[in-house]
């Protein structure tokens, strides 16, 4: 269930429509994130090492959730149906993806593994089974045919409620501490090397390790991604339980707003590193190059 119709309830038919623009907004600018994203893995042959390939999977889903959650919440049909199924699919798969990245690092930093790449299928498995089968079990408790107006699978059972904080918050959160109690071990670990590494080098390396620890420390927003994104949806759902209704608009909004951002923020984070921006200057140096013709002047212009 994308986050408009979770936060749909019993608000207006105007503030509905707040929401609904909202997340239309917000999901679009995710698609374009992830989807960039996508796209330099498929143009830039030296970005397709292991590391970033699993980059390359969590925007995949990220684009995929996002464009489920930008088409609209259809009242009724199959159409109604697979939207929200695939919604929850990918969104599910979409944080478990952060999980494989954390357990890589960890892996390869903390426990000096080198066979990760062996574990693709594992991940694979891992991932797409998980998020298949936490949605087949959020089918148990909907109300099929409880729509309100224009929303798909507007929950008003307290089964169906339960059922989805069971199959989507509770992993989301031990994904989110497992991410969280993970990297800090990574980060620990380097640190610790680093400083050592400080006081036995000279001065010129010492800034050299410095930036590399301001660098690394930089993987402890990682897990904050998927606080910042879900914190407002998981008060929103607690709240919803306990006064189904009474809807809070503005933490509607924030809800709706912040989970559909996912996408972004993830794209950001993990898809921007220093690799796809070196890949992305040579290219367009090449490109340059290729304009100014070989004797250092453009083409533009020139009579043929």
């Amino acid at each position: 269930m994308s986050p408009t119709v979770q936060a749909a309830g019993n608000l207006m038919a105007h503030d509905r429509g707040v929401l609904t623009a909202i997340n239309a907004g917000a999901s679009s600018l995710s698609f374009v994130g992830s989807g960039f994203i996508v796209l330099c893995y498929v143009l830039f042959k030296e970005l397709r090492k292991f590391s970033f390939k699993l980059v390359f999977y969590l925007a995949l889903s990220d684009m995929l959730c996002s464009f489920f959650n930008m088409i609209g919440d259809p009242s009724k049909g199959f159409f109604c149906f697979a939207q929200g199924y695939s919604t929850h699919f990918f969104c599910v798969a979409s944080f478990l993806w952060t999980t494989t990245i954390a357990f890589t690092l960890h892996r390869t930093v903390v426990r000096h593994k080198t066979d990760v790449e062996d574990l693709e299928g594992m991940f694979h498995l891992y991932v797409w089974g998980t998020s298949l089968v936490m949605t087949v079990i959020k089918s148990i408790g909907n109300n099929h045919h409880g729509h309100l107006t224009t929303w798909c699978w507007a929950q008003t059972a307290r089964t169906g409620k339960v059922v989805h904080f069971i199959t989507f918050y509770i992993p989301l959160w031990g994904a989110i501490l497992y991410n969280g109690f993970t990297y800090f071990q990574v980060i620990r670990m380097l640190n610790n090397a680093t400083r050592m590494a400080v006081g036995m080098s000279d001065r010129p390396y010492q800034s050299d390790a410095r930036a590399d620890m301001k660098a690394l420390n930089r993987w402890g927003y990682y897990p904050l991604i998927l606080i910042g994104s879900w914190a407002f949806g998981t008060i929103n759902r607690i709240h919803d339980f306990i006064e189904p209704n009474h809807k809070i608009f503005w933490l509607s909004v924030l809800d709706v707003g912040t989970a559909s951002l996912m996408g972004l923020f993830n794209s950001i984070a993990y898809g921007l590193n220093s690799s796809v921006r070196r890949a992305i200057y040579e290219r367009l140096d090449l490109y340059k190059a290729d304009l100014k013709g070989p004797d250092g002047c453009s083409d533009f212009g020139k009579v043929k």
